[in-house]
């Protein structure tokens, strides 16, 4: 039986995009149930209608609080009882009682090798600080920020005359290899949180989680 999921977004949700290539490919057997916006703008609504998937635009400027906005996306995201909540540039601060709620079936995909880096400007801030690589981390969702146990890490290398922008041109591109392995994972019964951990395969991972390597692709 497939995993049931709901995925949220903000954006252009080219990672949305890389989950519904992969499952019509049968390469991952997910049921998108539906994707849920703050933005009735997102182009990733247009994927999703595109893939005959529900679609919902939940505007947070609607809410008179933080907190009552959550409270309205919980209620929306538990009417299709998904297995998994994904993050896909979602780009708002949860509240703990969200977060909690989902414990240990949310994930998010932050662009930095997590722990370092979390928030806004990441690749500018590694560039910055003389780092001679950058990448993108999969983790569970906590209440603090950026800070759930790591499960999937990708690197790419930054070059002498590295750029944001090319340097997160790199990043994108391992983003839509990890993320949907990571839920591939999941959906097989594999990815696991206990106590705060990440588990594969019934074995914690380390603080960095596992680093890709193309043999991961085959396992």
């Amino acid at each position: 039986m497939s995993c049931s999921v709901v995925v949220l977004i903000s954006g252009s949700g080219s990672n949305l995009q890389a989950l519904i290539d992969q499952s019509l490919q049968g390469d991952l057997d997910i049921d998108i149930k539906a994707v849920i916006s703050n933005k009735a703008s997102a182009y990733g609504l247009e994927r999703a209608s595109n893939a005959d998937i529900a679609t919902h635009a939940l505007d947070h400027k609607q809410f008179e609080s933080r907190e009552a906005f959550d409270q309205a996306l919980m209620t929306l995201i538990d009417q299709y009882q998904p297995k998994l909540v994904i993050l896909a540039g979602f780009m708002r601060i949860l509240t703990e009682n969200f977060t909690r709620h989902y414990e240990g079936r949310m994930l998010n995909i932050h662009p930095s090798l997590l722990p370092k880096y979390k928030g806004l400007n990441t690749h500018q801030r590694a560039i910055d600080a003389g780092e001679t690589e950058h990448g993108v981390s999969v983790h569970f969702v906590t209440s603090e920020l950026d800070a759930g146990s790591v499960v999937l890490q990708a690197s790419a290398e930054i070059s002498s005359d590295e750029t944001a922008d090319s340097l997160a041109k790199k990043v994108h591109s391992l983003e839509h290899i990890i993320y949907p392995l990571s839920v591939k994972w999941f959906s097989l019964g594999r990815l696991t949180l206990q106590e705060g951990k990440a588990l594969l395969d019934g074995k914690p991972l380390p603080l960095s989680g596992v680093r890709y390597t193309t043999e991961l692709n085959d396992h």
